[in-house]
């Protein structure tokens, strides 16, 4: 009787053990999915403004598109292919709306993937955050994308906008300690977040040292009376916080009068190929911005693997793109983050674990950013890039100097 009761359960623990050996040993093993994700697909959603006053960014939009179509010809991720589906939406935040409810409630997508522009965001960070859809790696460096305890299922992913006006603060106070500023600035929170971190930065010689301020709004055809009146203002040192195609005016118009102060220019309009190209070279020379990626147009990286390796990618996949629009390397780093944090999300595509692996990168490289700099993030931590570098346009290229560089956020 004892040996039949043994053999029993002997019999019934060696089908325990072929159950799970045949699930994978674990119950993690299986398999879960959210709206969006399947055994064979991955949805992603995205807003672009492949037209309108933005438009040189829909260059982004493009790249990330051929790295996604590359991951899918080497069978996609974990077995799976991503969907990407791109909508213009103008630079228009009533449009973004639009585009962002028609992806999340007829697309069906998992997740909203480097949507571009703080205004555009801002009016689709509410809703996002209310359906539990990820808003992830957003194209604008806004301070408020890193608020993980009001808004975590928004998360940015360039340096922020306050963090990159510290780091010019400083170099004004050590390199133009008595200089004159003036401000310009695109009219919205883009805009507001670079001027506070100037002035946060400057600290008490704010109020002494700016002497004009100027704002624009994105549907002005041209902002070339804003330059001569910031001209007749007497500054000395001009911190120009605009997009591509006002960045471009704005060095134009300043040529034409011969203005020559300290010309400052936020990175998001550093593009040789968007910003420098038009407004031409002879015009750049000495403007000083900032960067937390290599530049194509620098040869200093011509040699570099993953800058070699960045030159065939394009020359397969996105060969019509010009090399030097450094919007074609943001878009291929941000596009493998974002296959980084779904490879590590293995078979749990859930929202909930998007927004975990994402606030789970440790030391991340995607390619292109300056040696150095590494992505890092964790639950309190939405922030991936926090540092940058200074450098100079000359000839026709940047060069970088000094060096790399973070500037703490104010809380």
């Amino acid at each position: 009787m004892n040996a039949m009761l043994k053999s029993s359960h002997l019999a019934t623990l060696s089908a325990a053990v072929l159950a799970l050996a045949l699930t994978g040993g674990s119950a993690l093993a299986q398999k879960k999915y959210d709206t969006g994700a399947t055994d064979t697909e991955i949805k992603i959603g995205h807003t672009i403004a492949y037209s309108g006053p933005a438009s040189a960014y829909g260059v982004i939009g493009k790249a990330i598109d051929a790295y996604f179509t590359k991951i899918n010809s080497e069978g996609g991720i974990n077995g799976r292919k991503i969907k990407f589906i791109s909508y213009d939406d103008g630079y228009s935040p009533p449009k973004t709306v639009e585009q962002i409810r028609k992806l999340v409630e007829s697309d069906e997508v998992l997740l909203v993937f480097n949507p571009l522009g703080t205004p555009p965001n801002s009016a689709i960070q509410g809703y996002l955050n209310k359906k539990a859809v990820p808003q992830l790696f957003v194209a604008t460096g806004a301070t408020k994308w890193g608020d993980p305890k009001n808004f975590p299922w928004t998360m940015g992913w360039q340096p922020t906008y306050q963090t990159e006006g510290h780091i010019y603060a400083k170099y004004i106070l050590d390199n133009k300690p008595t200089g004159k500023i003036a401000i310009f600035y695109q009219n919205d929170d883009y805009g507001k977040d670079y001027v506070k971190g100037l002035k946060d930065g400057l600290g008490s010689k704010a109020a002494s040292m700016i002497v004009a301020e100027e704002s624009y709004e994105v549907s002005e055809p041209s902002i070339d009376s804003h330059i001569v009146k910031l001209k007749s203002s007497g500054a000395d040192v001009f911190y120009d916080v605009t997009t591509p195609k006002f960045a471009a005016q704005a060095i134009k118009k300043m040529a034409e009068m011969q203005w020559k102060p300290l010309h400052i220019l936020n990175s998001v309009a550093g593009s040789v190929g968007a910003t420098m190209k038009p407004a031409g070279f002879e015009n750049s020379q000495g403007i000083v911005s900032s960067s937390y990626a290599m530049d194509p147009t620098d040869p200093q990286w011509k040699d570099n693997p993953n800058m070699k390796e960045w030159v065939v990618f394009m020359d397969k996949w996105n060969p019509s793109a010009d090399k030097t629009d450094a919007g074609n390397a943001y878009g291929y780093n941000v596009a493998r983050t974002m296959v980084k944090v779904l490879q590590q999300c293995g078979d749990d595509l859930t929202r909930a674990n998007i927004m975990k692996q994402a606030a789970n990168l440790k030391d991340f490289e995607p390619g292109l950013l300056l040696p150095g700099i590494k992505l890092n993030t964790s639950p309190t931590d939405f922030y991936p890039v926090e540092q940058e570098q200074l450098m100079k346009f000359e000839g026709d290229t940047w060069k970088l100097f000094g060096p790399v560089m973070s500037g703490e956020v104010a809380g």
